[in-house]
């Protein structure tokens, strides 16, 4: 049995590996509509509410699927990087709303200050308004790095080697299937914990003393 756990554990290099692919690649998309749908307009401003409207609505599974056929249809790529991209997007919805609130909790002041004194409004959202607004998500950001990490188990339906798809493997052949099952959710609540941890490092290494989601104490 103990080469069949370390097959297991071989399969969190490609559960972290999904993970560090979808997470930042679902911030650099929801921050960006998060960033349109507060400060672009009307119109852009409905574009990104059905956008997020979209991509919640439908079951992570469903979207996996629908994104992995467009993607593998399209262009030679492989179970990881379909899943990794495909997991990405899914996630992005929900990350632009996690900016999208924070944007707004800096409150409107942050901008008029800014353009008070001679700054753009381009200016004043790169400079002010956003890095206190990234400080603001780290929270939030933080449980979006668990749930992306939890639905990397969806990538195995698609013949990604991560953590749930070895398990499955080794359980069909073994029938050992409680330990082996055990063993992947401990996989996974460390992969959390310690994923976690970090986050809540970075936030306090960037707080400002002092300073609230409000404002000044």
């Amino acid at each position: 049995m103990g080469s069949f756990f370390y097959y297991i554990l071989l399969g969190t290099i490609v559960t972290i590996g999904v993970t560090l692919v979808a997470l930042p690649f679902g911030l650099v998309i929801g921050l960006l509509m998060a960033l349109v749908h507060t400060y672009g307009g009307k119109v852009l401003n409905r574009i990104a509410s059905v956008y997020s409207i979209l991509l919640r609505g439908v079951p992570p599974i469903v979207l996996l699927f629908i994104l992995y056929f467009i993607l593998s249809g399209s262009i030679d790529i492989s179970p990881f990087w379909a899943g990794s991209l495909s997991l990405g997007i899914v996630s992005s919805a929900y990350q632009m709303e996690i900016f999208r609130g924070a944007l707004l909790a800096v409150g409107s002041g942050q901008m008029t200050a800014a353009r008070a004194v001679g700054m753009s409004r381009m200016q004043a959202i790169r400079h002010v308004v956003l890095p206190q607004a990234l400080r603001i998500a780290i929270p939030a950001w933080s449980n979006e790095y668990s749930i992306i990490l939890k639905d990397s188990a969806l990538a195995f339906v698609i013949g990604a080697p991560e953590i749930m798809a070895r398990t499955q493997f080794v359980a069909s052949r073994t029938y050992q299937h409680l330990p082996l099952y055990l063993t992947a959710g401990l996989l996974y609540f460390l992969l959390t914990w310690l994923g976690v941890a970090a986050l809540r490092k970075l936030e306090h290494r960037l707080r400002i003393p002092g300073y609230t989601h409000h404002g000044m104490q």
